[in-house]
């Protein structure tokens, strides 16, 4: 059965601890001077909590030979730990560790009725830029991330889910959600992990979509025979950019323009054949008339067989496993959304 983390033990372990040794440096102190000086509960309390902190107030009673001989005892065996446990507790919520318990017990209630999301594996320079970009187009994400200094940044963002785990280990792609996920990046720098990451998210999904980062050619065929539908080199594709920006450099600022929904108003939308009402499937490009309705053009399509079609005909059939890409401004793009009933990404 699986324990709420805001519940949990471990969670609170060092709270725990610190209260156990509080508690019990109390209740053995007035123990001792109900039986040494016959104090009643209250007085030995009193006498003990004065005593441990040290804040030198006059005894309640004039104390034995015994009772001050208990007393030296007492404090020289429970300042250290009494420090300890003030200290403990301070710094648990001044540090602000309790927020994070808070956080993570938010984050397990999310994630078990999540799907429909993508899982971003690592959050270094490039998948850093990975969430912004989903979190920016709305779309529902989980950051696994091991590094306590990345995730503190993470922890920051109230938008972002984020486990503190390794996405090597099958668990924790387990609590991500990898059996209800839509899509997977993994963005590890070791190809080895990313390998390892690509095989065992196969695995437990079949029909998830996986794109993994790689830092090697060689790697690229590997991943993919693994399981991972897309392999991207950021450093190949970074220097065929900076290429391509000498060459033609309006061609690519434009592209850059279209890559990025809401920059602008240059917006690129792909529609699947199961996003299309019943009345519009199995219609032609043509038949539809969205350009006619709405403004937006018909850039280029995809076949039932996975060729793609640069600006298809008006004959262009839609047919089930195909989907067509379509560019226009924004406000054309939420017509076309509306007139498909296309919900935007959550």
């Amino acid at each position: 059965m699986k324990t709420n983390v805001l519940f949990s033990f471990k969670a609170f372990s060092r709270i725990y601890f610190a209260l156990v040794i509080l508690v019990s440096i109390v209740l053995s102190g007035s123990l001792g001077y109900m039986i040494i000086e016959d104090y009643s509960f209250f007085d030995a309390f009193y006498m003990t909590i004065i005593t441990i902190s040290t804040v030198g107030y006059q005894e309640v009673h004039s104390l034995s030979f015994e009772g001050r001989m208990f007393t030296a005892v007492l404090i020289v065996t429970s300042i250290g730990t009494f420090a300890y446990g003030i200290s403990a507790i301070t710094t648990y919520f001044v540090a602000g560790e309790y927020i994070n318990i808070i956080r993570k017990a938010k984050v397990e209630k999310e994630l078990a009725n999540i799907k429909d999301h993508v899982i971003v594996c690592g959050y270094g320079r490039v998948g850093n830029k990975a969430a912004a970009d989903l979190n920016y187009l709305t779309q529902r994400f989980v950051v696994i991330e091991k590094s306590e200094e990345k995730l503190k940044v993470l922890y920051d963002d109230p938008d972002y889910l984020v486990i503190s785990g390794d996405a090597t280990v099958d668990e924790d792609l387990c609590r991500a959600g990898i059996a209800s996920a839509k899509a997977l990046i993994t963005t590890l720098p070791n190809d080895a992990d990313n390998l390892y990451v690509v095989l065992t998210a196969r695995e437990l999904n079949k029909d998830v979509i996986i794109i993994s980062r790689a830092s090697k050619a060689e790697s690229v065929k590997k991943l993919r025979i693994a399981g991972a539908d897309n392999v991207i080199m950021p450093d190949s594709v970074g220097g065929a950019h900076m290429a391509s920006l000498v060459v033609t450099p309006d061609v690519m600022e434009f592209l850059d323009h279209v890559s990025v929904q809401g920059v602008g108003d240059i917006n690129l939308e792909e529609v699947t054949f199961k996003d299309l009402p019943t009345d519009f499937q199995f219609k032609t490009l043509g038949e539809m008339q969205i350009r006619n309705k709405i403004g937006v053009n018909i850039i280029g399509f995809k076949n039932e067989d996975g060729e793609y079609v640069i600006n298809p005909g008006p004959d262009t059939r839609i047919l089930p496993n195909s989907k067509f890409f379509v560019l226009g401004n924004k406000d054309q793009i939420k017509l076309l959304n509306r007139l498909f009933g296309i919900s935007p990404p959550s």
